[in-house]
């Protein structure tokens, strides 16, 4: 009788985790998959970045403490992830000084350290599953390109996506400069692209079985949210 609540960002995230994660996680059991927006996430201005870790941790742990036998994940882009200063997050200044393999990781371990500590007795951290996006949500939409363009219905654009999907081992590991993050590359090929609306019907077109399969990453959560025992 699991449950789980996703902490998310922003609105493409809210639709993704009601219009495809919640229906692939029933399958594995899940009662009720349910998203929540961290703070007041459709009021802020998107290009000042996501708010700092210690008010999105207030969210968190009271979520935690107020229900215990539900499961608790956070959905975040590892792109713009504040690194300094009162509104850092554990971890990220560390992590922008390695390689791509230890990216994530080192942010997650860091996090649930945080939490961990904030808990206390009473709350078993494992109930605590966090998965930092790399670099940002428009980059699991290189899995398939052509589903892509399909996807966004501008099929011409294809090609176009194919060549920046070549040039990296997998769609996860499409960079994160102010120029070169995937929905940057993909505003240059497509101005009127938007996120809550393309994003989702993108992904709806490319399966989520062929995004496991090319993301890494995405697919090690995936596994852990599917895997988790059941109480």
């Amino acid at each position: 009788m699991r449950r789980l609540l996703v902490h998310v960002e922003g609105e493409t995230e809210e639709f993704f985790v009601h219009q495809i994660l919640a229906p692939y996680l029933y399958s594995f059991g899940y009662v009720n998959v349910s998203p929540r927006l961290i703070g007041n996430a459709r009021q802020r201005d998107r290009r000042g970045g996501i708010r700092g870790w210690n008010s999105i941790r207030v969210d968190i742990l009271k979520h935690l403490k107020q229900d215990r036998a539900c499961i608790s994940t956070i959905m975040v882009d590892y792109y713009a992830l504040p690194q300094s200063g009162d509104k850092a997050w554990p971890g990220r200044d560390q992590a922008s000084k390695m390689a791509f393999p230890l990216k994530a990781s080192t942010i997650e371990t860091a996090l649930m350290q945080d939490i961990a500590k904030e808990l206390g007795e009473g709350v078993h951290p494992i109930h605590f599953i966090p998965y930092i996006m790399m670099h940002e949500f428009e980059g699991l939409l290189f899995s398939d390109c052509t589903r892509f363009a399909e996807g966004i219905f501008q099929s011409q654009l294809a090609s176009a996506f194919q060549s920046i999907r070549n040039e990296f081992s997998t769609p996860e590991e499409i960079n994160d400069s102010p120029i070169t993050a995937p929905s940057k590359r993909v505003l240059s090929l497509f101005p009127a692209y938007t996120k809550p609306l393309n994003g989702v019907d993108a992904v709806k077109n490319i399966g989520l079985e062929t995004i496991r399969k090319e993301c890494p990453l995405f697919r090690t959560w995936l596994e852990k949210l599917q895997n988790y025992p059941a109480e």
